[in-house]
């Protein structure tokens, strides 16, 4: 039988509510025809589309990044303030298409307001300048009489914006990118980059742009460069990661859990080496901030608007990287799901509504039950192999506790597509105190998809239970299933 042990004592560190963030991008329709969209019955006075807002607040997003992505790395964000019809349509070379700057700093603010969300900027580190950066700071954040803030005024925006988290650049290692920079080139520009916006608000915190081509063979010198030259102005260093399943193999597919291990293990030790060797104290967090599962229109000629549908196995790999993520927490302090609507996204719109796709479930029950602090949990049983992977346990788990409500959440990612798992769930130090909430998403098997047409073929499905031992549970996890057990502990 397969058996967790959890012992509450035992914590990793706490969880950061910024490890369930967003991501929305110039890209497609993710905000033209996806969050904004005035001329749409479905809009409100601002051009947000309301039915996406409600959706949205489902999810509990704590900030959101904007406006990129590769797009950023050749924005001009002085185009997307103003008078609309004063506002120049330009090339978007990143995704090949044109950008009517309807959207910018300010529907973005207004966007996140609604939501009750932080504001999350990147700067153009492509083919933009440290003068550009530090005057969006100015423009967003000042509070004295210069021209930059009386402009924000007259815009409509008399007290600032506030903005907390800016991003320096995005994917610079990566040729594909406007503006690759080579790991010094890099380490030199965020250093010059950071003062002036950190003399323009000291309060903000920046994000460096590590690694995202992890076949690129800098990872290693990018991190020391950065650390070396300007590691005392870097809150965070951000990396990226999307996974997917090209070959159609589903063990291989569920395997994958093992390579993102094995990253966010490897980069931690090179952040603490490196952090000792700088003197830098405390350790430097991670931010994930872009994630997701991508593969179907990566690449394609025909799939600029990058609208993957998802199905219960992508569900499946959402429940993974956030198990993993749970479990690195006390490194990995920022996480942003790329992204939010229409490009590889748990919402798909039309012109009539939205359907939530497969992906959206994991992503809603993880953030609406996750606790304030990670568990280091044991589990054993049965095992498979994928990809290049052996005895990869069946069960991927996390758990986490709530140290206010004294509320345990276990996770548990069920990976056979046949077989349900009996599992024995048993408490060391702490009793279970009767009440047990079970949420489970699932469908009918792996390839199900959520469509307009049959919009309900994945979801998650509640359940109440009691746990009638103090310290032992048993429970069955369908197969291909990812669930959540909530208890109240004594």
């Amino acid at each position: 039988m397969n058996q967790i042990h959890i012992d509450p004592s035992r914590k990793l560190g706490g969880i950061s509510r910024n490890l369930f963030g967003g991501f929305i991008e110039h890209l497609g329709r993710c905000i033209y025809g996806g969050i904004y969209e005035p001329d749409s019955p479905l809009a409100d006075e601002n051009g947000l589309r309301t039915d996406v807002l409600q959706a949205l607040e489902r999810l509990q997003i704590p900030l959101v990044r904007y406006p990129g992505g590769n797009f950023v790395s050749g924005y001009r964000w002085m185009d997307g303030i103003g008078p609309k019809e004063d506002r120049p349509t330009r090339i978007d070379m990143a995704w090949h298409a044109t950008d009517t700057n309807q959207f910018g700093t300010d529907e973005f603010i207004t966007f996140c307001r609604r939501l009750n969300t932080e504001p999350y900027m990147v700067v153009n580190c492509g083919d933009g300048d440290m003068r550009e950066a530090r005057d969006w700071v100015e423009y967003c954040n000042g509070t004295q009489d210069t021209a930059l803030v009386k402009l924000r005024r007259q815009n409509g925006y008399e007290a600032p914006h506030r903005v907390k988290y800016w991003g320096v650049g995005n994917e610079v290692d990566g040729p594909w990118q406007i503006g690759y920079k080579t790991p010094d080139e890099y380490a030199r520009a965020y250093l010059e980059f950071a003062k002036v916006m950190k003399w323009v608000d000291p309060s903000i915190k920046l994000i460096a742009s590590a690694a995202s081509h992890w076949q690129g063979g800098t990872v290693v010198e990018r991190t020391q460069q950065l650390l070396e030259q300007a590691g005392k102005l870097i809150d965070y260093l951000s990396i990226h990661w999307y996974v997917g399943n090209p070959t159609n193999d589903f063990a291989a597919y569920m395997a994958q859990s093992e390579l993102i291990d094995e990253r966010l293990f490897a980069y931690e030790g090179l952040i603490r080496a490196l952090c000792l060797q700088e003197g830098l104290a405390p350790l430097i967090p991670i931010a994930v901030d872009e994630w997701n599962v991508w593969y179907r229109t990566h690449g394609q000629a025909d799939h600029q608007n990058l609208e993957e549908v998802y199905n219960l196995e992508d569900a499946l790999m959402i429940g993974i990287q956030l198990n993993s993520m749970i479990r690195h927490a006390y490194s990995v302090k920022m996480a942003n799901l790329a992204q939010l609507v229409n490009a590889i996204a748990p919402i798909f719109t039309n012109k009539q509504g939205l359907v939530l796709q497969t992906i959206f479930y994991p992503f809603e029950l993880y953030s609406r039950t996750c606790g304030t602090t990670a568990l280091d949990v044991f589990w054993k049983g049965e095992t498979f192999s994928g990809g290049t992977h052996t005895g990869v346990r069946v069960l991927d788990v996390s758990a986490t506790l709530d140290d206010a409500s004294n509320r345990l959440s276990v996770y548990v990612v069920n990976r056979s597509q046949t077989e349900s798992m009996e599992t024995t769930i048993k408490l060391d130090s702490a009793c279970f105190g009767g009440g047990v909430q079970a949420y489970v998403v699932n469908g009918p098997d792996i390839k199900a998809e959520n469509t307009f047409d049959n919009p309900n073929k994945v979801g998650t499905t509640p359940a109440q239970l009691t746990a009638d031992q103090q310290t032992s549970f048993t429970y069955t996890f369908e197969p291909h299933s990812v669930t959540a057990l909530v208890f109240d502990l004594k």
